[in-house]
């Protein structure tokens, strides 16, 4: 692709998350335009294309992909769309950008990976967290030596419902496993298990148990874990979406043994520190459009300038990890 072209980006998927999360960070960035867009609604679709200024607008993603005025797909669908979409805009030729998880199944992770490969056409997904200055804060810390050799990680997530999971006849998407691959686990435990991985590389062990102890709906609503890293550090998790408002916790925490470091994944609290010097809490700003810093090296990567490595092949060990977690392999 030559160095000096415009990027044109066309979106599968015109929702809420695309239109005040992901459309806003277009607008800081130079070199790239959106300039088609698909939605299952027609009224939805055109009316989200003339918000916006963009071109061509689509209620078939085939019209899409094989739009000669497309480089980039963004999938922004729910999960068990994701593959199909992925390998339709791949087949046509086109780099995709994937919203997590990659898929709902591992294997279908390895087949997008056989095609992109096969293809030499670039899939990326969107585990934008690796890029935001906050998990760069803390990466600096585990990599400084300042907390010592990492000797173990714990993930803990607790939440209360949401006034949806209460109207059993009308769940939303999240929690029906046909569509979102599992329920709140399979939606928010990606984020924290690439992290994970990005920091110490890939989990080549995993266990999990699942409950429902709310009966709000069939899904999993309580998740325990335990993994092993390939350099031997273990790792645990426990994850509830049923919790008391009083029980809420978003907190991962690195052990090491001259210190340790604990942060947020989805609330950014302050990263705080304890060494034998004593404790320390790090604010750290992270951008208002905080996709920005991945969609920048994904542009950079398609003009030539540089490699964005947070692809699908980097993306699949969170599925299998998941997988394994949840008991579909």
């Amino acid at each position: 692709m030559d160095a000096e072209n415009i990027i044109k980006w066309g979106f599968i998927g015109c929702g809420e998350a695309t239109e005040k999360r992901f459309l806003p960070a277009f607008a800081e960035l130079a070199h790239t335009r959106v300039t088609a867009v698909m939605g299952r609604s027609p009224e939805k679709t055109r009316a989200f294309a003339q918000r916006h200024h963009i071109g061509h607008w689509y209620t078939d993603a085939q019209n899409l992909v094989t739009d000669p005025d497309v480089d980039i797909v963004y999938i922004a669908t729910p999960p068990s769309t994701h593959v199909t979409f992925t390998l339709m805009a791949l087949n046509a030729g086109k780099a995709v950008l994937v919203e997590k998880p990659l898929a709902t199944h591992y294997d279908d992770c390895l087949r997008i990976n056989r095609i992109a490969a096969a293809l030499h056409t670039p899939c990326f997904v969107a585990y934008y967290r690796r890029y935001l200055p906050y998990f760069r804060r803390v990466q600096e810390i585990v990599r400084s030596g300042v907390i010592g050799r990492p000797l173990s990680a714990q993930i803990r997530f607790a939440a209360p419902p949401r006034d949806l999971d209460y109207n059993s006849r009308n769940l939303p998407w999240r929690l029906q496993p046909d569509i979102a691959g599992g329920g709140y686990f399979y939606d928010l435990a990606p984020h924290q298990i690439d992290f994970l991985q990005f920091l110490f590389g890939p989990i080549v062990e995993a266990h999990g148990i699942t409950a429902n102890r709310g009966g709000l709906y069939p899904t999993e609503d309580s998740v325990g874990a335990v993994f092993r890293f390939a350099d031997g550090m273990p790792a645990s998790g426990t994850w509830c979406f049923v919790a008391h408002e009083s029980a809420k916790e978003d907190r991962i925490l690195i052990i090491g043994d001259s210190g340790q470091v604990s942060f947020s994944v989805f609330t950014y609290a302050p990263i705080h520190l304890q060494t034998e010097d004593g404790d320390e809490t790090l604010l750290v700003d992270n951008p208002k459009h905080k996709h920005l810093p991945l969609l920048r090296d994904i542009v950079d990567h398609l003009r030539g300038r540089s490699i964005c490595a947070c692809n699908s092949v980097s993306a699949t060990p969170t599925n299998w990890v998941i997988d394994r977690i949840l008991g579909k392999i």
